[in-house]
């Protein structure tokens, strides 16, 4: 204490109170302690690294966040406010054609059935193996298909049928979804049939006025009703639908797939029992008013060929090649095309899409409809093409495509006149030499039972018309088409009084059956144009390995010139990007116009077509004017012709045909006797 009293002491002895100079020096003094106090601190948080974890987290976080404040916003704001911010940009909004038909004084008349097609109707679980546990009740089948992500290959196995029998694997019970909700959306926020009902409703429709006809899509059209009684369903809910409505017959409105589901019907009810429904054959004409066929695959299509040959279409393969060998390989225990594959060929609905008339409605080897006559051997110096013009006016350039050959290997052999091209017989060609190492392989896909000898001889066939594409798909999966050509047939009755056409394999094939006698009924066909829609493939043998898909679409093949037709080993023509005109139009057009052996009663049909046009901006969502094969179900044009006819007009009320193609010359060139 003495020490620090001196201490303190002596200094006050040199200190002068009043100073300046000493006050100075010690307010410099003190600045420069805080000063040196503050640098240390900032030379900390300066020399902190964010690492990479880090700016991952912040990153994510942010992100997140944004999510969920744009998903609070979105779920509390006021209905009309998207609707407002939508008119502020692109103008007042034009009236959905329910509100705009209301406004007219229309109202709910006939009674209206929507029959889905292929894969938009929703499935659920009644019945499965263990490690399904907890999904009881719950889709497998659109929704939010949040089971495919958790648990892929037990969804793969319940959503697959049995390769022998075509039903569920024992143990399994899948079954369709029923009522509205079964194909309004397929998954969150993609419509099927919601703006169609959305607009019924408008008019006045309301459930009890409206008929989802669900079925398990993946089931042969006669197995829906021996598992399910899928149409003695349609049959009785009809009849209640008349009866309920003073008699008043239904609007039915099949889509895709549907329209044959909806043909085979046709024919079930009017055939006794216990082979058919026994409804006598004037059921038609006393509970139908009119069938208005949306994206009508009537004669089929030939996408279907590309999934039963390889489990490629286009964008697939344009998929596969920009990820070469990705979906090949077994990621995660997912060997992605194989089980693809493996599960497609189990859903014998499926083979219903091929398709059906061969040569004379999808041309031969040197011409096709759309393109009448192709003289590849002098293709320098003549130009004997003609543009494909459909919906929009500039599809494709056709000069030199051979539409009728469907399947081609390699593009020399796409464009090569027939004479000049040596095709080897596969057919005689035995299978012995089976892949190396294939004992792992999945028979389901029975390619590895081919060997490579049997795979270069189908190479060597070099090209396939529809004349010869059942031949192929029978050799390179005989077991595959064993069942398929006991459900389904593709040709041309010569005699449709023939007793075998009383047959349910006939019965969705419109040129082997006739449509009921009911002069009264009209029959549409609404489908999208000026959209490219596969037409004809390139295939390429693959690289050999164990367990592969041995062809591919050569998707390296373009066309010579930039607005060719083929694009990625595709052909396109014109149609609604999976249904040609030809398929969608023929049989409304000439097949079945007037009276003919297909139409003896002389249904009125109508043709009308809707130029695809895509939307004005992203808000317009998948646009009201849209020519796409699901997307038409959207479409402004097509609802108001639904509504109108549903409400009571004819098909010629609201104008007759209405077609942008040339469907009507087309049809001409196709040689059939009517």
């Amino acid at each position: 204490m003495s020490f620090l009293r001196r201490s303190n002491g002596a200094d006050s002895s040199k200190t002068r109170v009043g100073d300046p100079n000493i006050e100075k020096d010690g307010a410099a003094d003190d600045d420069k302690k805080k000063d040196q106090c503050k640098i240390p601190q900032r030379r900390n948080y300066g020399s902190k690294k964010w690492s990479c974890w880090d700016n991952c987290c912040w990153f994510i976080g942010f992100i997140c966040s944004i999510w969920w404040f744009c998903l609070f916003l979105y779920n509390t704001m006021p209905d009309s406010i998207p609707q407002f911010v939508t008119m502020a940009i692109t103008g007042p909004l034009p009236d959905p054609p329910g509100v705009k038909l209301r406004k007219e004084g229309l109202t709910a008349n006939h009674p209206v059935v929507l029959v889905p097609g292929v894969v938009t109707g929703g499935l659920e679980l009644w019945e499965g193996r263990h490690c399904a546990e907890g999904l009881l009740g719950k889709r497998l089948w659109g929704g939010s298909f949040g089971e495919f992500y958790k648990r892929p290959l037990c969804w793969l196995e319940h959503i697959s049928l049995d390769n022998d029998t075509g039903f569920d694997p024992p143990g399994i019970r899948v079954r369709p979804v029923t009522g509205l909700v079964a194909a309004d959306y397929f998954a969150t926020g993609y419509f099927v049939w919601a703006v169609v009902i959305a607009n019924l409703a408008h008019i006045g429709y309301e459930e009890k006025s409206l008929y989802m006809a669900a079925y398990d899509w993946r089931l042969s059209f006669q197995n829906t009703e021996i598992r399910d009684q899928s149409l003695t369903r349609i049959k009785s809910n009809i009849e209640l639908l008349v009866a309920t409505h003073g008699g008043k017959k239904v609007v039915v409105l099949p889509h895709s797939m549907g329209v044959q589901y909806f043909l085979h019907f046709m024919k079930w009810v009017e055939t006794p029992a216990p082979r058919g429904g026994g409804g006598g054959p004037d059921w038609c004409a006393k509970h139908i008013k009119a069938i208005m066929n949306i994206g009508a695959p009537f004669l089929g299509s030939p996408k279907s060929i590309a999934l039963h040959f390889s489990i490629e279409v286009r964008d697939i393969a344009a998929l596969r090649a920009q990820a070469p060998g990705l979906l090949d390989k077994d990621v995660l225990g997912l060997q992605t095309f194989k089980h693809l594959m493996r599960m497609f060929r189990t859903w014998d609905a499926t083979f219903s899409m091929i398709p059906k008339g061969g040569e004379t409605i999808w041309g031969g080897l040197d011409w096709s409809p759309e393109t009448e006559t192709v003289n590849n051997s002098a293709k320098k110096g003549t130009d004997n093409s003609t543009r494909n013009t459909g919906g929009n006016g500039n599809i494709c350039d056709t000069k030199g495509v051979n539409y009728g050959r469907l399947i081609s290997f390699s593009k020399d052999w796409a464009e090569t006149h027939s004479s000049k091209i040596e095709r080897v017989d596969f057919k005689h060609v035995a299978k012995g030499d089976k892949l190396m190492n294939s004992s792992n392989c999945d028979i389901w896909l029975e390619y590895h039972e081919m060997g490579n000898r049997a795979i270069k001889a189908v190479a060597d066939h070099k090209v396939y018309t529809a004349g010869s594409i059942l031949d192929l798909l029978h050799y390179v999966a005989p077991k595959l088409m064993a069942r398929g050509a006991s459900h389904f047939s593709y040709g041309i009755a010569d005699d449709l009084d023939d007793p075998k056409y009383d047959q349910y394999k006939y019965w969705s094939n419109p040129l082997e059956t006739k449509l009921p006698n009911a002069p009264d009924m009209e029959i549409y066909s609404l489908y999208g144009v000026g959209l490219p829609t596969e037409r004809g493939y390139i295939y390429k043998v693959a690289p050999p390995s164990d367990c592969s898909i041995p062809f591919q679409i050569d998707t390296s093949v373009d066309g010579d010139s930039e607005d060719s037709c083929l694009k990625g080993g595709v052909f396109s023509g014109d149609g609604d990007e999976t249904v040609p005109i030809i398929s969608a139009g023929f049989m409304c057009a000439k097949g079945w116009r007037g009276k003919t052996r297909f139409n003896p009663s002389g249904i009125r049909t109508y043709n009308r077509e809707y130029k695809h046009a895509p939307p004005a901006n992203l808000l317009e969502g998948r646009g009201t004017q849209s020519g796409s094969h699901v997307d038409l179900l959207g479409n402004f044009a097509l609802i108001e012709d639904v509504l109108r006819v549903a409400a009571g007009a004819t098909g010629e009320d609201i104008g007759g045909d209405r077609v942008y193609s040339d469907i009507f010359k087309w049809s001409e060139r196709i040689n059939i006797k009517l």
